[in-house]
C-alpha cells in the first residue's frame, strides 16, 4: 500500500544529487529532522511513523523502469544515472521510539550517512514522519480529553489520499485509539476493525425494526446499531422492544450509534429508554463531527456516552493540519554546519535530547546538548538502522502504544488537561559556544 518508489521525492534532491557526483561530494553527512514550533494549540507533539521511514530507508534503490523513465526524461546525464543503478542507504539512524512524547527545537531523528544518501531521503522522511506526528499527537489530545472511553478511527472518507487514511488509523491507534473501521489497517498493522451500519442500510428498508432486525441476524457479532436516522429517541424505543426477541435467540445488542444533534441530550434520552426497559449492558456509542473540545465538554458534563467515532478533525487535523517541520543538515565531513537564515537559524552539531523527571514521575525538562556532551537525564534518541538495516529489536506497533499511554501519563497535569502549559527546553552550553564560535569564524572580514 505504501509508495516506495525514489521519484516520490522533490526535484532539487535529484538535481543536487547530480552536482555532488560531479564534485566527489560523498563524505559523512549527519542531518535532523525536528519541528521548528508548536502550533498555538498544541503543548506538545507525539512522534510517529519511523517504522515506515526505516522501512523505506532500508529499500532505497531505483527499479529498472525508474531509470529508463529518468533517461527519457532528459533532466539529467547519463553519466549520473548510470551510477545510479547501485544506490543504496548504508548510513545510521537514530530516532525517538515512536509514542514519545517532545516539544519544538527537539530532534526527533537523527541520519548519519554519506551525503547524497542523507539527502535524497529528506523529502520521504518529511513526508511519512511529520503526517503520522501530527495525527498521533491529535489523537493523543482526544484520548486526553475523553479517558476511559473507546475511541475509533472513522477518517478515512475525509482523509487526503488513500495512504493518508492508512497511515491516521496507525498513528491513531498507536496514541490510544481502541481500533479503526478502515479494514486495511486490521490487515496491514493488526488494529481491531470496528464497524457499525450505515444510514442508508435503514432507509433501503420499510421500517427500522426490520432493518434493525436483518443486520442483527447476519452481523451478531459486536452488533451496534444506528438510531437516529429518522428520531434518536424513536429509534432506542424499537431497540428496546427489539432486544428480547434476539436475546432468545443468542443475539445480544453490544451498543446504539448516535451520529447527529445534541449528543449529550439525546444520549441521557436514549440511555434511560435503555435502562427502563432493563438493557444498562447497552453501551452507547456517538460520532458525528466530533472533535478533542467537544469531547472534553461532553465527558465532564457526565454524558453517558462509552464510545466515540471520530473522523474529519482526526484525519484531516483540521486545527492543526501542518508543522513547520524541517530536516536541516548538521555535520558534513567531520566539520558542524548552521544555517543561519533569519527566522530559521539552526543549532550545529550532532545532538542528543535528555529528559530530566520530577520525583512524582512528570515530565519536568528537556535539554538539547551534542552527543559527546556530559548531561543528566534520559536520552531520548536511540539506535534505529545501522548501516543500512534496521537493529533488531524495534518497538511493534502495541509496545508503541504502550510507550505512549506512558509518555501520555508523565506530562504535567496542565497539558494532560488540555490546558495552556510549557515544559522548558534548554539549549546546552556546549552548542551555544560552538554556535558563537562558528559565527565568528564566518564573519566578514571588512579589512582596513
Amino acid at each position: 500500500m505504501l509508495q516506495q518508489s525514489l521519484l516520490l521525492t522533490d526535484l532539487y534532491e535529484l538535481s543536487m544529487l547530480e552536482a555532488y557526483a560531479a564534485h566527489g561530494m560523498a563524505e559523512t553527512a549527519v542531518f535532523e529532522l525536528f519541528v521548528r514550533k508548536l502550533p498555538a494549540t498544541r503543548g506538545f507533539l507525539m512522534a510517529a511513523g519511523l517504522e515506515q521511514a526505516t522501512q523505506f530507508l532500508e529499500s532505497m534503490r531505483f527499479t529498472p523502469d525508474e531509470l529508463a523513465w529518468l533517461r527519457t526524461s532528459g533532466m539529467f546525464s547519463p553519466v549520473f544515472l548510470d551510477g545510479l543503478a547501485d544506490f543504496r542507504f548504508t548510513g545510521d539512524v537514530d530516532a525517538m521510539p515512536e509514542g514519545t512524547v517532545f516539544f519544538a527545537g527537539e530532534p526527533v531523528l537523527r541520519v548519519t550517512a554519506p551525503l547524497p544518501q542523507a539527502q535524497l531521503a529528506e523529502s520521504r522522511l518529511i513526508n511519512l514522519m511529520h503526517f503520522q506526528t501530527i495525527v498521533a499527537s491529535k489523537a493523543a489530545r482526544m484520548v486526553l480529553a475523553a479517558p476511559g472511553k473507546q475511541l475509533v478511527d472513522f477518517g478515512l472518507r475525509r482523509a487526503h489520499g488513500a495512504e493518508a487514511g492508512l497511515l491516521a488509523a496507525r498513528a491513531s491507534y498507536l496514541a490510544g485509539f481502541a481500533g479503526t473501521a478502515t479494514l486495511l489497517a486490521n490487515r496491514d498493522f493488526g488494529i481491531p476493525a470496528v464497524g457499525t451500519m450505515a444510514h442508508a442500510f435503514v432507509q433501503a428498508h420499510d421500517d427500522e425494526a426490520t432493518a434493525f432486525e436483518r443486520f442483527a441476524r447476519v452481523r451478531p457479532q459486536a452488533l451496534t446499531l444506528l438510531i437516529d436516522t429518522y428520531d434518536t429517541e424513536r429509534g432506542a424505543a424499537i431497540v428496546a422492544r427489539l432486544a428480547p426477541r434476539l436475546a432468545a435467540d443468542g443475539i445480544t445488542i453490544g451498543a446504539v450509534r448516535l451520529d447527529s444533534g445534541d449528543l449529550g441530550a439525546h444520549a441521557r434520552a436514549v440511555r434511560g429508554i435503555l435502562d427502563a426497559a432493563g438493557l444498562p449492558a447497552i453501551r452507547i456509542f456517538a460520532s458525528g463531527g466530533l472533535d478533542e473540545q467537544q469531547l472534553l465538554t461532553l465527558c465532564r458534563n457526565g454524558a453517558p456516552i462509552d464510545g466515540f467515532g471520530i473522523g474529519t478533525s482526526l484525519t484531516t487535523i483540521s486545527d492543526a493540519p501542518a508543522l513547520d517541520c524541517a530536516y536541516k543538515l548538521q555535520e558534513y565531513a567531520g566539520r558542524p554546519r548552521r544555517k543561519r537564515s533569519e527566522g530559521k537559524a539552526t543549532w550545529p552539531g550532532r545532538k542528543q535530547v535528555y529528559r530530566r523527571y520530577t520525583q512524582d514521575g512528570r515530565i519536568a525538562g528537556d535539554t538539547i546538548a551534542l552527543i559527546d556532551e556530559p548531561v543528566d537525564g534520559e536520552p531520548l534518541l536511540r539506535p534505529a538502522m545501522r548501516n543500512g538495516r534496521r537493529v533488531d529489536g524495534l518497538p511493534t506497533l502495541a509496545e508503541a502504544r504502550t510507550h505512549a499511554a506512558a509518555a501520555l501519563a508523565q506530562l504535567p497535569e496542565a497539558l494532560r488537561r488540555l490546558e495552556p502549559g510549557v515544559v522548558p527546553v534548554a539549549i546546552s552550553h556546549a552548542i551555544r559556544q560552538l554556535t558563537t564560535a562558528m559565527d565568528r569564524a564566518m564573519a566578514p572580514d571588512d579589512g582596513p
